[in-house]
């Protein structure tokens, strides 16, 4: 039985998802203090929160058992997500359930404040009829800069495009190719800074991005420029915003987010250029049924042993590539495994090698299964595919991902390497149709099995009367061999032994092993 907490108000439709999943138990709590929070947490799997609930480093510590964090929206700056790595906690939130809600207030915004809407609206309301006091400007042939163009800043730029506007954008991730195809024209952030009319801001809220928007930046903008923020309070400094609007430099701020929310005071709606909304981006019903039903699923999907789609502490993968890489997870995460039994020094270097098909999909997902495999020996389930390379990185070993087209007669071939100090041991596996996973070479030697079960490995010399050796002393301690494989450097020479048993050998058969000549080695692996 799984253990929800939801401790910000959720859609019903959301929790209606969860309450129809078997083996769930629901409590739903509002309003919690956060010592109330660190009290209650520790008997949860999942939490699942809004922006109220501030998910800390030290909350984190206090929920041994918590294995998910669900974010009904997309903003994640109330959950410190190093610590959620740390410990192993997967993050996820719904960053497309609200997309065209934003966008939408973002234009309703844009032209509000272009024609002083709010303010001549005020004005009646106070019976006060002052038509050339509003006078407005047109969006038609003006320059709207783009500040961030992810989902939201795209379908900012499509509307804009629709209402005839020229549109500039900046993002770290645009090319100018990309630019000329959606019809948009490409800028540096000075850039857009320059020449925009209109300026919006739709970038996440980071170390890089806290008052991008400062008096610097405004201070390269054209005279009489209007800006609008329907992204994250703090991306836009309010305190050189405010003297930008009382010098003239800006004409107009449209703002539905702010440093500090909520709040009493703020000094710039004390200015008539400024409108603004309370947070209202995602406020529509649409946006918050599909918020909450998506961030859901994934809980649901993870917590029945299904992955998630839409990860924060984990890069995201589209599901078409999903779906192909997904059978290779069990794979590489035996391969780590089988492969950290053989090595008996600190590993400080991990190279896994991608082959065939497997060149030409995203890999860095088989990579952090293989890479947990390879740590689950001595940090057991604490090490998952969340904090796997984090957990690498502070245990001093290096992780490289290397493709090649050859896969020397397979359709897929996974290798991995690891070296210590002194020495470096590799194991390589595919996946065969029909059979699964198969284990096809261990450093030199070819072999062919499934990476399951009880496993004895044996490093021997290649003499006559060894196999007759090794299988009447396993006889002798009642265990039965299931397959076999051999294979030898050269005749006479170095030969390893490949077996699959029915029970675990245990220490005092494995010495036994160990005491025969032409026995170097034996490790036993269960997988």
């Amino acid at each position: 039985m799984f253990r929800i907490l939801i401790s910000d108000p959720l859609s019903e439709e959301g929790i209606h998802a969860l309450q129809s999943t078997e083996n769930v138990n629901i409590v739903i709590d509002i309003g919690l203090s956060p010592t109330e929070l660190r009290d209650k947490i520790s008997d949860f799997d999942a939490l699942l929160v809004r922006s109220q609930t501030q998910v800390t480093r030290e909350l984190i510590r206090n929920a041994p058992n918590l294995k998910i964090i669900g974010r009904a929206g997309v903003g994640v700056d109330n959950i410190d997500l190093n610590a959620a790595t740390e410990h192993g906690i997967i993050v996820v939130n719904a960053p497309n359930g609200n997309t065209n809600s934003a966008a939408e207030h973002t234009m309703a915004m844009l032209m509000a404040m272009s024609r002083n809407i709010p303010q001549a609206y005020y004005a009646l309301k106070n019976q006060q009829w002052e038509r050339k006091k509003y006078l407005g400007v047109e969006l038609k042939n003006k320059t709207l800069g783009i500040v961030g163009l992810g989902r939201i800043g795209t379908e900012v730029a499509y509307r804009a495009k629709g209402q005839r506007m020229n549109v500039m954008a900046y993002d770290p991730f645009l090319t100018e190719e990309k630019a000329e195809k959606m019809g948009i024209e490409y800028g540096a952030i000075e850039d857009v800074l320059k020449n925009a009319d209109f300026i919006t801001v739709h970038t996440p809220l980071l170390k890089e991005t806290r008052h991008l928007i400062n008096a610097e930046a405004f201070q390269l903008m054209k005279n009489g420029v209007q800006i609008v923020n329907c992204a994250r309070g703090g991306i836009i400094d309010e305190d050189a915003l405010y003297e930008a609007i009382i010098s003239k430099k800006v004409a107009g701020a449209a703002m539905d987010v702010f440093e500090e929310e909520p709040f009493l005071d703020n000094k710039l709606l004390e200015l008539p250029e400024v409108i603004a909304t309370p947070h209202l981006g995602a406020s529509t019903i649409e946006a918050q049924e599909n918020v909450a039903i998506d961030v859901c699923q994934d809980i649901i999907s993870f917590l029945t042993g299904g992955t998630v789609r839409n990860p924060v502490n984990l890069p995201s993968v589209p599901k078409d590539i999903m779906n192909k890489i997904e059978p290779y997870f069990n794979l590489a995460e035996k391969l780590g495994l089988f492969l950290i039994h053989l090595t008996q020094e600190v590993i400080e270097e991990v190279n896994i090698y991608y082959a065939g098909d497997l060149s030409e999909v995203e890999v860095a997902p088989i990579t952090r299964n293989t890479v947990r495999g390879i740590l689950k020996r001595h940090l057991g389930n604490h090490v998952n595919d969340v904090n796997a390379l984090y957990l690498a990185e502070k245990k001093g070993i290096t992780i490289h991902e290397n493709k090649t087209s050859q896969a020397k007669g397979f359709t897929n071939l996974l290798k991995v390497e690891v070296k210590t100090k002194s020495d470096k041991r590799s194991v390589s596996g595919t996946l065969l149709n029909g059979l699964g996973a198969r284990i096809v070479k261990v450093d030199h030697y070819s072999v062919d099995f499934t990476p399951a079960g009880h496993i004895v490995v044996i490093h021997h010399k290649d003499q006559p009367g060894v196999i007759g050796r090794m299988g009447s002393l396993l006889a002798q301690h009642q265990i039965n061999i299931a397959t076999m494989q051999v294979d030898r450097s050269d005749i006479g020479g170095d030969a390893i032994m490949m077996l699959t048993v029915d029970k675990h050998l245990e220490k005092d058969g494995l010495e036994e092993l160990k005491a025969l000549n032409e026995i170097y080695d034996v490790t036993a692996i269960d997988l």
